[in-house]
């Protein structure tokens, strides 16, 4: 057998409310970790006298109680174990672990037991149910009951609230009344705060973040006294988990945390760490109500009767004393500011302090956050959603809770990475460290936007459907306007119109040159060769099937997903292997496009020809005009062309009268200017009297 034994998922009852930790027995003591709280309980094998194995509602537990009269229970063992545990506790504690039956038959008279912090209630020797005595908030009596009232649990889902007990009355010749000794019982061993005596010091109006306000505090021995102007609190030290010293920033305040576990509360609202706020420059000098004799006594040194200095470092070592809890300061953490060892973001849209501790996160104050590693499933580190210049910190714990710490200066993001990663958590982007400079970078271009380049496409198509439509208005205007110059160029009235339509058919012929790749694009030789596939694709096609085989109803995107996984996995030689295939393909593929360009493959179609036959004819057909040739082109020419002076009167008339036509056609449906009009009418005015002369 081992010098020790663990057990994991050990549930140990809390007011009413199981949580589970871990348990260990070694041969110097027992140790009970927490897994919500991280309180530890830690049982010396010296003190140990009595152990019991007994069926309980979670399997079996053990019940272990001390010489100084303290009772620990842990449930979750299974029937198995007993052998094991029983060997060591003879070996190692010189213990025997005995094993009990509870009552199960459901009476409800019996005998009260009060041993040490429980209150068992037994049938015939046999244990019905067990009370916590810490658990009791409240003890009255009547003229023969005595009624228990209990703490509040907010995690427990059924919540104990009160039990009463008959006490039949004794003999008449005792004195004694069987109520109260009952009562008395009790209370000494309740968690009843009740403030007898003089408290040991008061700090008069420490300012409190939460809950806000300014409270004179009060310490007793057992409990901690807040007294406000509408709200007062009293804390038993027993609950008190924690406590933290923590600089600000700007090193010119403090802030005290004290850790509670049960919460105090205010109405419906809960307050799982009292903060205090103090300034570095506030002086105190303290008196304890105490002689130095009792406080030497009680205290061992820890406390004096008169001290002075800082008033937070009067308040933090008195209350160290008194909990007799170590205090938690951070440690070799530095900011980006000098001196700093906290980081400033935001939780819930509040802004605060993170501050990385050596065992864990804490954020201060609104509201506290208190995170340790053991319970750190893993971290992150996002881009910030509103800017670049700041990114988030994530954290997410084993219990699936996710903390995000938003609007962190991306400054501070070298010294957190390599904090986080010096305390071994768990880094979910890890690997982009190297890249940190770009992703937090001001430009964009870098970081690849699946969506902004779906938009963009989308955008792109329908602006070139858009821009096909306008073309075709566009150069259906340009035809008319270029035989408009065409047939007028002869008249001397239309000198201002021919300055105007120059820009129209720069800006018109530019589009139409935009536009032409565009259209040319969608043109495809069906009869060609079909391209190459890359080394990739053969690969994915041989290995479609068997990816299919292997994750039975997976989608065709999830397939391309992890193929693209697979190949990034698969070695050197292996792709050199598929390398080797595309190259032969390639190979293959422009040989055969050679043979087929040979053969006249590839060559234009003939309705390409005849544009640019018709193409061709224009250009032809503008050079003759403008040089006056009296030649007829053979190819795209004019049959029925003339030059100017052979023009008749008779065909003057009907070209004036097609201008017309035209124009009156283009018009339709777009009324016109009265000087447009007159232009017109000038025009078709002066052409009759040239041909009348």
């Amino acid at each position: 057998m081992g010098d020790t034994l663990e057990f994991n998922e050990i549930y140990h009852e809390s007011k009413g409310s199981w949580n589970d930790g871990r348990l260990r027995f070694s041969k110097q003591n027992v140790v009970y970790k927490s897994s919500k709280t991280g309180k530890v309980d830690n049982i010396p094998a010296a003190e140990l006298s009595v152990a019991t194995w007994r069926r309980v509602c979670l399997g079996h537990g053990i019940k272990l109680a001390t010489s100084n009269g303290h009772v620990y229970k842990y449930d979750g063992f299974r029937d198995t174990d007993y052998e094991r545990i029983s060997e060591f506790f003879k070996a190692n504690y010189k213990v025997e672990l005995t094993e009990k039956d509870m009552c199960v038959k459901g009476w409800n008279w019996g005998t009260a037991k009060f041993s040490g912090p429980l209150l068992s209630f037994d049938v015939n020797d046999s244990s019905v149910f067990e009370i916590p005595l810490a658990s009791v908030s409240q003890c009255a009596t009547g003229k023969n009951e005595v009624t228990l009232e209990f703490h509040q649990n907010d995690d427990a889902e059924v919540s104990l609230m009160e039990v009463r007990f008959y006490v039949p009355p004794g003999p008449a010749d005792e004195g004694a009344d069987p109520v109260e000794a009952f009562a008395q019982n009790v209370r000494s061993k309740a968690d009843v705060i009740q403030a007898t005596g003089d408290a040991v010091c008061v700090f008069k109006e420490l300012q409190c973040l939460t809950p806000r306000g300014r409270y004179d505090i009060l310490i007793y021995p057992a409990f901690l006294h807040l007294h406000g102007k509408t709200f007062d609190y009293k804390i038993p030290y027993t609950t008190v988990l924690r406590l933290f010293l923590l600089p600000s920033k700007d090193q010119r305040q403090m802030f005290f945390v004290i850790s509670l576990d049960p919460p105090i509360k205010q109405g419906q609202t809960r307050y799982h760490f009292l903060i205090l706020h103090f300034s570095k420059e506030e002086e105190l000098k303290l008196t304890l109500n105490m002689s130095e004799e009792e406080v030497e006594k009680r205290y061992e040194g820890k406390l004096s009767k008169n001290m002075s200095g800082s008033l937070y470092e009067m308040v933090s070592r008195v209350m160290k004393a008194l909990v007799n809890r170590k205090i938690t300061v951070p440690g070799n953490f530095q900011g980006n500011t000098p001196g700093a060892q906290c980081i400033t973001c935001s939780y819930k849209a509040q802004s605060g302090l993170l501050y990385p501790l050596e065992r864990g996160f804490i954020y201060v104050h609104k509201p506290p956050v208190h995170l340790r590693f053991e319970e750190i499933s893993s971290v992150n580190f996002a881009r910030g959603t509103t800017t670049t210049r700041s990114f988030d910190f994530e954290v997410e714990t084993k219990q699936g809770n996710q903390f995000t710490f938003s609007s962190i200066e991306r400054e501070e993001y070298g010294k957190l990475f390599d904090f986080v990663n010096a305390k071994k958590l768990h880094i979910k982007n890890r690997g982009f460290k190297e890249a940190k400079n770009n992703e937090y970078s001001d430009s964009d271009d870098d970081q690849h936007d699946a969506y902004l380049e779906r938009m963009k496409a989308e955008g792109k198509i329908r602006e070139e459907g858009d821009g096909s439509n306008d073309s075709d208005e566009e150069t259906g205007e340009y035809d008319s306007n270029a035989s408009e110059s065409d047939s007028g160029s002869g008249g001397d009235g239309s000198g201002d119109e021919g300055k105007k339509k120059p820009a129209k058919k720069a800006k018109v012929v530019k589009e139409k040159r935009e536009r032409k790749p565009r259209k040319e694009k969608k043109q495809k030789d069906t009869n060609a060769p079909k391209r190459p596939m890359s080394s990739y694709m053969l690969w994915l096609n041989s290995s479609r099937e068997r990816i299919k085989s292997e994750n039975p109803g997976i989608s065709i995107t999830e397939i391309s997903k992890k193929a693209g996984e697979m190949w990034k996995q698969i070695g050197k030689e292996d792709k050199e292997e598929w390398d080797g295939k595309a190259d032969e393909a390639k190979k293959t593929y422009e040989k055969a496009m050679k043979e087929y360009r040979e053969s006249g493959g590839g060559s234009s179609t003939p309705a390409k020809k005849e544009s640019k036959k018709k193409a061709g004819g224009k250009k032809e057909d503008k050079k003759r005009k403008s040089g006056g040739g009296e030649k007829e082109k053979e190819q795209g020419g004019n049959d029925s062309f003339k030059s100017r002076e052979f023009i008749s009167s008779e065909e003057s008339s009907s070209d004036g009268e097609r201008k017309k036509a035209k124009k009156a056609k283009k018009a339709k449906g777009k009324p016109q200017s009265r000087d447009k009009v007159l232009e017109e009418y000038l025009s078709l005015s002066l052409s009759l009297s040239l041909c009348l002369s």
